[in-house]
This record gives C-alpha cells, structure tokens and sequence, in this order.
C-alpha cells in the first residue's frame, strides 16, 4: 500500500520478554498501542504499568488497527494469531511480522494476506533484551520498499539501525543465520575457557585477552563475563529458541542446496544442550553443557561429576 499514511494506531501481539520492552518504546514515542498476549492479565499490567490499552482478543488488538506488529515464539504461533485475527485485520493494514520465525511459512502468509489486500513485512531483531529496553535493537527488514517506508517510523522507535535485506522471508533468513554465528561463536568460545582454565590461566582474564585481540565476538563482548562466570545465565533469550533459530538456519541452507556441515554440527550440539539442562534455560546455559562435558565449572575450578 504505497500511498498509506504512516500508522499511528498500533496492535502488538505478544508482550512478553521482547514484545513487552519493544511495545513501550511504542508507546513513549506516542503511538497508540493495543496491546494483546496470550497469558491471562500480561496486557492488562503492560497497559497499567506502560500505558495503552489491553486487548482481550488478538482480533480485538487488530480492529481498526493501521498496523500489527507480531512478536511471537513461532511461525506456528503467528499463523494462528492471523486466523485469529480473521477479518479485524482489515484492507490497508500492514502486518509487520517481528519474531525470529521460518521464512517460507512468513512468505506463506504474505500471499494470503495480499489476497485481502494487507501488506507484509518481516523485520526480525537482533540485540536482546538490553538493546530492546533502550530501543537500540538492530532490525533486519523483508519486504517491499514502501512498505517498509510506512513501517519506518514504527521501527525506529524500536531500533537504532533498520536494515532491509529483500523480499519477504529475507528478513527472517538473515536473522537465523546471523544466530548461527553468534552460536558458534559461543560455543567456540566456552570450550577456549575451558581448555584455558585446566591450563592454569584465569578465566575473567581470558574474556579480557579475547576482547582485546582477534578472537574478540559478540559473547566474549557481552555474555561470558555477565552471563556465565557471573553464573547467572539470565540474558533473556531462551535455549530453545536459539535451536528454533539454527534449525531455521539449516533449512535455508537445505533449500539452497548449500552444504553446512559445521552448522549442522553447532545445532546438534545445541539441541543435545536442550536435551540434557530441560525446558525453561537461558541460552546462555549452553556454557553448562560444555561444563559438563568437560566435568568441571568456568571459574570455580570444581570437578563436576556424574
């Protein structure tokens, strides 16, 4: 819809750890927001502890709405907000598709919904929890060119760099491979701390050393000290959506007949992680997985048995 106005009313389907930060930077930025989550009351507090209203129905967020923004776990959950929405969605909306889901179901649903004349864009983010709080998330944006236009002044209240990579699903595609790296990067990264601490050195030092030379990446930066010798394992992105995130990545590479044979080995390591701490892990637990392969704790010098 290229000569749409800019949205001003605003429907968020899910506030939980992401949705719920990126739908106040909405709300301070002065849009309208309605806001709708599957758990009982969570609108209700966001209305009441942010501003907005609560919606008692995803159909009821997107009644009249210029705009709904989804930031759900699945692609699975997304296809089942939009037929829940059913015809509140209305011509001329734009459906600004946020989570990290799988590209092919996402361009699934564009043309279904072009076919009711409602736009699509996905712009999935990158920067957790911290960078969703202070809107400085990095949004990788799918879609057509004015439709991302419209969308811009919803996006730069949330992010501080709106980068679009394609057409629908692009967004999404470039998300779980970005992941993939940040998840290599992790793991690579555990077990150097590891083989550094049963040689002696200090482990708060080597995240010094890392940061300061070329092996230096996103977890050395911002998760082993915080995250892992802290032993707090909270950064706010969970185990099993990193999983969700490199299968994602391996499917992309199977539909571009592209041979991934480290990647395929980081996610299996990663799912084997899921497996062995349970359900409800921060993904910053995965340093557990190689603690226990290795038998002993980042930092504490303690052999783990068993």
């Amino acid at each position: 819809m290229s000569g749409a106005a800019p949205p001003r009313r605003v429907a968020v389907l899910g506030v939980g750890n992401m949705g719920w930060p990126m739908a106040a930077r909405l709300v301070g930025a002065g849009f309208d927001v309605a806001a709708f989550d599957a758990l009982p009351d969570r609108a209700a507090r966001f209305a009441g502890e942010v501003g907005g209203t609560a919606a008692g129905s995803a159909a009821s967020a997107a009644r009249g709405a210029d705009a709904v923004i989804t930031v759900l776990p699945t692609s699975k959950h997304v296809g089942e907000a939009i037929a829940a929405m059913g015809d509140a969605l209305s011509p001329g909306a734009l459906l600004i598709e946020m989570s990290s889901g799988v590209p092919t179901a996402t361009r699934g649903f564009a043309e279904a919904l072009a076919a009711r004349g409602v736009s699509t864009i996905d712009a999935p983010v990158s920067g957790g929890v911290p960078r969703a709080r202070t809107g400085e998330l990095a949004i990788i944006v799918g879609g057509e060119a004015a439709d991302l236009a419209r969308a811009d002044p919803l996006l730069r209240a949330m992010g501080t760099t709106v980068t679009h990579v394609g057409g629908v699903g692009a967004g999404q595609a470039m998300k779980a491979l970005n992941n993939l790296v940040s998840a290599a990067g992790f793991l690579i990264g555990a077990e150097a701390l590891l083989i550094g601490q049963r040689f002696g050195l200090d482990p708060a030092l080597m995240v010094d050393v890392l940061n300061a030379s070329t092996g230096m990446n996103n977890s050395t930066q911002k998760k082993f000290a915080q995250f892992v010798l802290s032993r707090r394992f909270d950064a706010g992105f969970g185990l099993d959506l990193m999983v969700k995130d490199l299968s994602v990545a391996l499917e992309v590479g199977r539909e571009t007949a592209t041979p991934t044979p480290f990647a395929a080995l980081c996610r299996e390591m990663w799912a084997s992680a899921a497996t062995l701490l349970g359900p409800g892990q921060d993904h910053t637990a995965m340093a557990q997985f190689s603690e226990r392969l290795a038998g002993e704790t980042l930092g504490g010098g303690n052999r783990i048995s068993g």
